[in-house]
């Protein structure tokens, strides 16, 4: 099926963008599934009413207390418009702080929701009201900063309606907010993960595997992944050896399914409400184009695969022109379990779920030395040890301050140093690399709309991702921000090119408040995608440009909210503030 790229484009209707077809009810408040809840309610206007508490919630035969807004998992809907004031007067009612952040909203950093950078918290019983104008469109999602909460429910979506016409044209939308579920408590999870990083891997590399060649790799890789101490299948750290994966909040079983009439336009919102969980998204026998990406407009690109980092969103577009069923498929990039939705004409109807596909091996590249004389995965086997040995492979664990970068902080907190960072953001992601089909790739993205700040540069900075996994220790340049790290400065509307070097071997989506940030892609001049989240593959390098045009503090941190909570994190802040001497 090919899309008309200027059909994709033209304006909807007026009035939001929806055809009448759709009639009067948006299509997520009728669609759910047979005998379970419906979905989720869409809360709208300028005055909107929260409330954080804990409800039972129940999937796979399973029940356990959840983390929940307005009693529901995942939170309700909130529909906003591009040029209104809201008011969101959120009311605690536990017994422990809470707080919401407005992911990818652009709102002044008093309002932005994280405890201890931008307002104390809310505490147990007391209500705390944000206040801000409305000056964007698009699809994001809002959840707590607070503890652990966002990994027990505290999540939902948001979709901010342009002032004008949308430049997408579609006659239905379904949102869907992809997650991870764990009967285990996010605190029982990370004091596993202490004891032992790869507790939850049930699919390690094993010797009956070698054998048969069932983990298809020689002798010799398996003697250099030893020497280094290290899995080739260690790719993330939480699995569905423990995790369900839900769309809207339903498990597979219980098939939340989507309603389409055949030869509509649908417009797919994306969005990876994930704790520790990246994921692949597909839908066997429909392509998708994507059209959106964190919420920012993208020229259509037409795809039947795409990696959703966790915290962010795609917008897609899909035409299915048969009276049938699709699946939607959510997989885990380990191929550890899956998520599963349908899209169909009328509930109840299903169609095949695919069966998980074969979990993939970490490379050389994903060791940091993709830049290594072009050395791959099938190259790692036929390596001249004369020129490498198992020694030279052990040292790849460099503690040695003499082979760090400078600033960064060498000892027990970094036991990998990236010797040979690559750009891969034009590599197809971790499990997709040969699947004969197309996946998105980030450098398919192209801005819609020109960048607003075409300025070169003027300085560059450095920032490496780190940590020990043996230890399950993240951060900074080597260090954790309880070690009470200084911040990182810009002045107001600096221009700044940012590049962060993955020194891990675990791919990390980096979030930066307040901002979006041009990804340097090679792509059209003036058009580099603009995000607010990247996922930083293992052994790789991203930079970006970022005009620093919001005062105040701002979190930076890992969207792998265990990652975060170990230590990766840090705060931006932009000087000087408003009304405030330079």
């Amino acid at each position: 099926m090919k899309f008309d790229r200027r059909a994709v484009l033209r304006g909807a209707v007026a009035g939001g963008g929806v055809l009448a077809l759709q009639g009067v009810t948006p299509a997520w408040a009728r669609t759910g599934s047979p005998g379970l809840r419906p979905d989720q309610p869409t809360l709208t206007g300028p005055d909107i009413d929260l409330t954080v508490g804990r409800t039972p919630f129940t999937v796979g035969g399973r029940t356990a207390t959840a983390t929940t807004v307005n009693g529901g998992l995942p939170a309700p809907l909130l529909r906003l418009r591009e040029g209104q004031n809201v008011r969101i007067a959120v009311h605690n009612g536990l017994d422990e702080d809470t707080s919401i952040h407005w992911h990818g909203v652009l709102l002044p950093f008093q309002m932005d929701g994280v405890p201890g950078i931008s307002f104390p918290g809310i505490r147990p019983s007391e209500t705390f009201v944000y206040e801000f104008p409305i000056i964007q469109s698009g699809t994001f999602w809002y959840h707590s900063h607070s503890g652990l909460q966002e990994a027990v429910g505290h999540y939902g979506p948001i979709i901010i309606d342009p002032a004008e016409t949308d430049p997408v044209a579609y006659d239905r939308e379904h949102v869907l907010i992809f997650s991870d579920w764990s009967f285990l408590s996010p605190h029982a999870l990370l004091e596993k993960l202490k004891k032992s990083p790869g507790y939850f891997n049930r699919q390690r590399t094993s010797l009956a595997g070698l054998i048969d060649g069932g983990d298809r790799m020689s002798l010799e890789e398996r003697r250099m992944w030893g020497a280094m101490r290290m899995d080739p299948r260690d790719i993330l750290d939480v699995t569905g050896s423990t995790y369900t994966y839900l769309i809207n909040g339903h498990g597979p079983d219980e098939n939340w399914t989507g309603l389409f009439r055949p030869g509509e336009r649908v417009r797919l919102r994306l969005i990876n409400a994930s704790a520790m969980s990246i994921l692949n998204i597909r839908i066997p026998g429909l392509a998708m184009t994507v059209v959106q990406a964190d919420g920012e407009n993208v020229r259509p690109v037409e795809v039947d695969e795409l990696q959703l980092s966790i915290a962010e969103t795609y917008d897609v577009i899909v035409r299915p022109t048969e009276d049938r069923a699709y699946t939607i498929v959510s997989e885990a990039i380990d191929r550890s379990g899956m998520g599963r939705a349908t899209l169909a004409p009328r509930l109840g109807m299903t169609a095949e779920v695919p069966p998980l596909r074969q979990v993939p091996n970490l490379t050389m590249r994903d060791m940091g030395m993709g830049g290594m004389s072009g050395m791959d995965h099938g190259a790692m086997g036929a390596m001249d040890h004369g020129d490498m040995d198992h020694g030279d492979m052990g040292d790849m664990n460099m503690r040695d301050p003499d082979n760090a970068p400078p600033g960064m902080a060498v000892g027990v907190g970094v036991d990998m140093v990236n010797m040979s960072p690559i750009n891969r953001l034009g590599e197809r992601p971790t499990g997709l690399e040969d699947v004969d089909h197309r996946v998105l790739v980030y450098t398919d993205l192209v801005s819609l709309a020109p960048n607003k700040d075409r300025r070169a540069p003027s300085r560059t900075l450095e920032i490496h991702l780190t940590g020990n996994m043996e230890r399950f220790m993240w951060g900074f340049d080597g260090r954790k921000f309880s070690e009470l790290v200084e911040p990182i400065r810009f002045e107001r509307d600096e221009r700044v090119r940012v590049t962060l070097v993955n020194d891990t071997m675990m791919s990390h989506p980096i979030h930066l408040h307040g901002h979006f940030f041009e990804l340097v892609t090679g792509g059209p001049a003036g058009h580099q995608p603009l995000k607010h989240t990247v996922n930083v593959a293992p052994g790789s390098k991203v930079t970006f440009d970022l005009t620093a045009d919001a005062p105040g503090d701002w979190a930076f941190h890992c969207h792998m909210l265990l990652h975060m909570h170990a230590g990766m994190f840090n705060v931006v802040t932009v000087r000087p503030l408003d009304g405030a001497a330079s």
